[in-house]
C-alpha cells in the first residue's frame, strides 16, 4: 500500500522530539515498529541503533548505521553515529575515516573534532589527537568531552598537573566523568596520594556509571596504587580483573590462527634454508642522504622506547616513533601459511620496490635523512627479521633485552594499544609463550641471517646512561653529545602513545628492576618457561 506522507513525517517529528529528550525506549519503540512496517529513513536507523548500543549489542548497532550512511551518506548525524560506534567497537581506523569524510564538508562541527581526536588517541597519536581536541574547543570552549580527552592525553604523557586542571574543570560540570576520573586519579598518583587515588578509582567502580573500557582501565590503574602502596597481592588482583575485561571486550583477537602459532610457522620456515642462502642477499642501496639504518627492536617492556627517546636527543638521529614501516613486505612475503621461498628467490626488481615503498613512507612521516641515521624503532620487528635481512643486509640491529620475570609482569601490568601481539601479554601463560618463542625466534635470526647486531641490556642502560649511551654512538658512527640522558621533556612531548612514555617524562627510573620479585608467587606457574631465558641472558647463574 503506498505510505501516507503527511502520516510519516509526523512520526518523524515524535521519533526526533523524543530522541532529542533522550528518551530512547519510546522513541526506539516507534522507530522499530516503522521499519518493520518497510519504512526505511536514516533516523530511524540511528534510533534503532543508539537502543542496540545501550544494549550492548554493538555489531547489530553497527549494521543498521551502515544502511543509514548507505542511505544517507551526507547525514552529519548517522555519520557520527557510525563513527562512534566504530569507536567503541575498537576499530578507530574506520572510525576516524568517517569523521574525516564529515570534516570534509562540515569544518565547523567541533563534537567531530572530538570524535576525530579521540580515534587518533586509540590510534597512539596523540599529538594529532591534542589538535583535533583543541580545535574542538575554539569552536564550542564549553565542550566538556574535549576537555576530558585533552586531560587523558595529558596522563598519557605523564603531564599531570595539566590533566589535574582539566579534569576538574570537567568534573565540576559532570561529576563521578568517567575519563575524568582517572585522568585526576592518575595525577593524584603521581603526586604521592595513593589513598585519595585509591577513593577516586573505587567510587567509579562502584558508582557503576563506567563503561567496559573505562572499568578495565579503572582495575588497571587501581592495580598501579595498590602497587606503589606496596599491596602487592591485591595489586595483582587488581590487574588480573583489568586483563580479564580486556578478554572479553578484544575477542576477536582469540580468533582464527594465533600470534604464537604464526611465531612458529615463521621458525620453521626459517630452519628450511641454510645459512648460505640467507647470506647471499642482492646488494641493497642506502637511502639517499642518511649515514646508517638501524632497526631497534626487542620483545615489550624490554626498554626500547627508553633507548629511542634518549638517541633522538641526537642532532643527527631521525626517527619516527613506532610507525609500521614493513607492511607492504609483510603482505608480500610473510604471510600464512609462512613460507620464505619465494621471498628468498625474488629478484632485485622485486626487493627494490618493496625498499621504495619503506622509504617514501619514511619521508612521508616527515624524516628528514639527509646525513642522519634513520632509526627504525618496533619491538615487534623481531617477527620480521628474515625480511630485514632481504631488503636491508647492511642494516644494524639493536636488540634490547631486559631479566624475562620483569618484562613478563610489566606486560602484564600495562595496558597497550590492542592487536594480537598485545593480546597474548593479558595472561601470564600466554605471555611467557609469547616471549619464548619471540626469543627463540631471535637467537636463530641472529647467527643464521648474518646481520650486524647488537645486544643492549636494559639494566645496564639505567645503571649507567651516560657511558652506555656513548659506546652505542660509536656503534652508530655518532658523535657523542651531552644530552641524550636529558630525555623527560622529550617524552612529554612525543607524537605516539606507548606505555613507556608517562614513566619516562619522570625522568630515569630503577623501580622496575627486579619488581618480579614483589610478585613471585603469582609468577610461579611460568618460572619454567622464563628462568631458562634469564639465565641465557645471565640474569641467573
Amino acid at each position: 500500500m503506498p505510505r501516507d506522507l503527511k502520516v510519516d513525517q509526523e512520526m518523524l517529528r515524535k521519533v526526533l522530539t523524543l530522541a532529542e529528550q533522550r528518551d530512547i525506549p519510546s522513541a526506539a519503540a516507534i522507530a522499530e515498529q516503522a521499519l518493520a512496517g518497510g519504512f526505511e529513513h536514516p533516523l530511524l536507523l540511528n534510533v534503532a541503533a543508539t537502543r542496540l548500543e545501550l544494549e550492548g549489542k554493538l555489531e547489530e548497532a553497527l549494521k543498521l548505521l551502515e544502511r543509514a550512511v548507505a542511505l544517507a551518506p551526507g547525514d552529519v548525524p548517522v555519520r557520527n553515529a557510525l563513527a562512534l560506534c566504530l569507536q567503541r567497537l575498537d576499530r578507530p581506523a574506520e572510525a576516524l575515516y568517517h569523521v574525516d569524510t564529515l570534516l570534509k564538508t562540515h569544518p565547523e562541527l567541533d563534537y567531530v573534532h572530538a570524535s576525530r581526536g579521540n580515534a587518533l588517541i586509540a590510534l597512539g597519536a596523540l599529538g594529532k589527537a591534542r589538535q583535533s581536541h583543541l580545535r574542538a574547543l575554539e569552536l564550542e570552549p564549553g565542550n566538556l568531552a574535549a576537555e576530558a580527552a585533552l586531560a587523558s592525553i595529558a596522563t598519557h604523557r605523564g603531564n599531570h598537573d595539566e590533566a589535574r586542571i582539566r579534569a576538574r574543570k570537567v568534573l565540576s560540570k559532570v561529576p563521578g566523568f568517567p575519563d575524568s576520573v582517572l585522568s585526576l586519579a592518575a595525577a593524584e598518583l603521581a603526586s604521592g596520594s595513593t589513598d585519595h587515588a585509591q577513593l577516586l578509582v573505587c567510587q567509579l567502580l562502584a558508582e557503576g556509571r563506567a563503561g567496559a573500557a573505562e572499568k578495565a582501565r579503572a582495575n588497571g590503574l587501581l592495580g598501579d596504587v595498590l602497587h606503589a602502596a606496596g599491596r602487592y597481592a591485591e595489586a595483582f588482583g587488581a590487574y588480573s580483573a583489568c586483563n580479564e575485561s580486556l578478554l572479553q571486550l578484544h575477542q576477536r583477537f582469540a580468533e582464527g590462527s594465533s600470534m604464537l602459532t604464526y611465531i612458529e610457522s615463521v621458525i620453521a620456515a626459517m630452519q628450511r634454508w641454510d645459512g648460505a642462502r640467507w647470506r647471499a642477499p642482492a646488494p641493497a642501496a642506502a637511502p639517499t642522504g642518511a649515514t646508517e639504518h638501524v632497526f631497534l627492536m626487542g620483545f615489550p617492556r624490554s626498554g626500547t622506547t627508553l633507548l629511542e627517546v634518549a638517541l633522538d636527543g641526537h642532532p643527527r638521529v631521525a626517527s619516527l616513533e613506532e610507525h609500521e614501516l614493513l607492511k607492504h613486505g609483510v603482505l608480500q612475503y610473510m604471510r600464512e601459511p609462512v613460507d620464505f621461498e619465494p621471498l628468498l628467490r625474488a629478484d632485485e626488481n622485486e626487493l627494490q620496490a618493496l625498499r621504495d615503498m619503506y622509504w617514501r613512507e619514511v619521508r612521508e612521516g616527515g624524516a628528514e635523512l639527509e646525513g642522519k641515521v634513520f632509526l627504525d624503532k618496533h619491538p615487534l620487528h623481531t617477527l620480521k627479521l628474515p625480511l630485514i635481512a632481504r631488503l636491508f643486509p647492511k642494516a644494524k640491529i639493536l636488540f634490547a633485552t631486559r631479566d624475562p620475570r620483569d618484562v613478563l609482569l610489566s606486560g602484564y601490568r600495562r595496558r597497550f594499544a590492542m592487536n594480537p601481539a598485545m593480546y597474548q601479554l593479558l595472561t601470564l601463560k600466554s605471555g611467557a609463550a609469547f616471549y619464548d618463542a619471540t626469543m627463540r625466534l631471535a637467537e636463530l635470526a641472529r647467527p643464521l641471517l648474518s646481520l650486524d647486531w647488537r645486544v643492549v641490556q636494559y639494566e645496564s642502560l639505567v645503571a649507567d646512561l651516560g657511558p652506555q649511551l656513548r659506546s652505542i654512538c660509536d656503534y652508530l658512527n655518532l658523535e657523542w653529545v651531552g644530552n641524550l640522558g636529558d630525555f623527560a621533556a622529550r617524552a612529554l612531548v612525543r607524537e605516539r602513545a606507548t606505555p613507556s612514555t608517562a614513566q619516562l617524562a619522570r625522568g630515569l627510573d630503577s623501580s622496575g628492576i627486579g619488581h618480579w620479585r614483589h610478585y613471585r608467587a603469582q609468577l610461579e606457574p611460568i618460572l619454567p618457561t622464563l628462568d631458562p631465558w634469564a639465565r641465557h641472558l645471565g640474569y641467573l647463574p
